[in-house]
């Protein structure tokens, strides 16, 4: 095989020696080697071997599936791979691509192409012709436009376009109504279409890393949203205030390092939700509906503008993660102490003068963060916290600490004063 001999030349074959037969298992988990049907190559792995090129007889490998060619340093491939038509995956992350032929949309059979980490500035209009596709990765490349054949891609799950230069999608592109996953991240989009409510299958969405100053309202209408939701590092200002209303299956929504001052009502409509992170923005409220969300683990709300906290709050029965740091919190409404599940409470860098006499109700809580607060005194009750492992009270202006504090200490809990 010429690909062997190409191999030896670059060390990772010795003298004489040919590509190893392995497993289908040994190929999927990128060790160097074929894997064999009935005396027939039908996988070939050749990762991050410093190959620079593809022999032009690759084409002889008439039954190969599966070809995995990540880590190389591939600048262009050969008219002959597009003559693979049993050829099912494709693997070509981070290589040096910077176009490929348009010959290749001649692989009818293609379900799986990937190609990341390359040099790419636009993919040829024949990748329309794919219709076999149901994953397309294009993260980190060049682009500058998806040709409008995308939309021809009509069993297209999953698709990255992530980390590339894109400003705007074809009109075409919002035919992809079967998509599951979608990934238009780090690009330089400052508006989206009112058309990516047609993508009614979506399972998880990526928009952050833009210039985002508004979201379509029709993105509420993406009603199977399940996994995430990520809208952070944009421009955001408001959010519609309807947003959430249908979005009952999300489980993580990240709205981080935007410029919000309010969050609408129809967060409460999260009914799925298991963490969310508001931080980097500059919230001065959290709705009353925050106490709507039942399922919720993790709240991540550092570094906005908060001066208190909702009572409703107290709801979250299932709560284990506050983090409310760098706000402007200056007291803490009784209900917190309702969070029986608590484990981890930031309220470093407020203005908190007062902590609940009822602090020891919350059972679980394994680490408090006090620092750069307003505390002059701690009630009794912080020593019964049973299961605390690290309480850190540096940077208050204690004038006394409680006798119980010391059940603490000898407990093994850790105290930074």
């Amino acid at each position: 095989m010429e690909l062997s001999a190409l191999l030896r030349e670059c060390g990772y074959l010795k003298a004489g020696e040919n590509i190893p037969v392995i497993t289908r298992h040994e190929i999927s988990n990128g060790k160097m080697g074929i894997c064999l049907e009935k005396n027939c190559i039908v996988a070939l792995s050749a990762r991050y071997c410093q190959l620079a090129a593809l022999p032009s007889t690759i084409d002889q490998l008439a039954d190969l599936r599966y070809l995995d060619l990540t880590g190389n340093q591939l600048t262009t491939l050969p008219e002959s791979l597009s003559r693979l038509a049993s050829l099912k995956t494709l693997r070509l992350d981070e290589n040096q691509l910077t176009t490929l032929p348009e010959s290749l949309g001649d692989l009818k059979q293609l379900q799986g192409l990937h190609m990341s980490a390359n040099q790419l500035t636009e993919l040829p209009a024949t990748i329309g012709q794919l219709t076999s596709l149901n994953t397309l990765y294009t993260y980190h490349n060049q682009l500058l436009t998806v040709p409008e054949t995308i939309s021809q891609l009509t069993n297209l799950k999953e698709l990255s376009l992530g980390h590339n230069r894109l400003i705007s999608l074809p009109e075409s592109f919002w035919q992809l109504t079967g998509l599951h996953s979608l990934n238009i991240a780090e690009n330089q989009f400052s508006t989206l279409s009112d058309r990516i409510g047609e993508l009614i299958e979506l399972r998880m969405l990526d928009l952050g890393h833009n210039q985002l100053t508004k979201l379509p309202e029709t993105l509420g209408k993406l009603k199977k949203l399940t996994f995430f939701l990520y809208i952070h590092d944009n421009r955001l200002i408001t959010l519609p205030e309807a947003l959430f209303m249908h979005l009952t299956h999300l489980q993580y929504l990240n709205l981080t390092d935007n410029q919000l001052t309010t969050l609408p009502t129809s967060l409460g409509s999260l009914s799925s939700l298991q963490e969310l992170r508001v931080y980097n923005n500059r919230l001065l409220t959290l709705p009353e509906t925050l106490g709507q969300l039942d399922n919720l683990r993790e709240l991540h709300a550092m570094n906005n503008l908060l001066a208190s906290l909702p009572g409703s709050l107290g709801k979250l029965k299932k709560l284990k993660e506050l983090r409310v740091a760098n706000n402007r919190l200056t007291t803490l409404p009784g209900e917190l102490t309702q969070l029986t599940q608590l484990t981890y409470l930031d309220l470093r860098n407020n203005h908190v003068m007062e902590l609940p006499s009822t602090l020891n109700k919350l059972d679980s809580l394994l680490f408090l963060d006090l620092r750069a607060n307003r505390l002059l005194a701690l009630p009794e009750s912080i020593g019964k916290l049973k299961h605390l492992e690290k309480l850190d009270l540096r940077w208050n202006k204690l004038l006394a600490l409680p006798a119980r504090i010391n059940r603490l200490k000898k407990r093994g809990c850790s105290i930074y004063m």
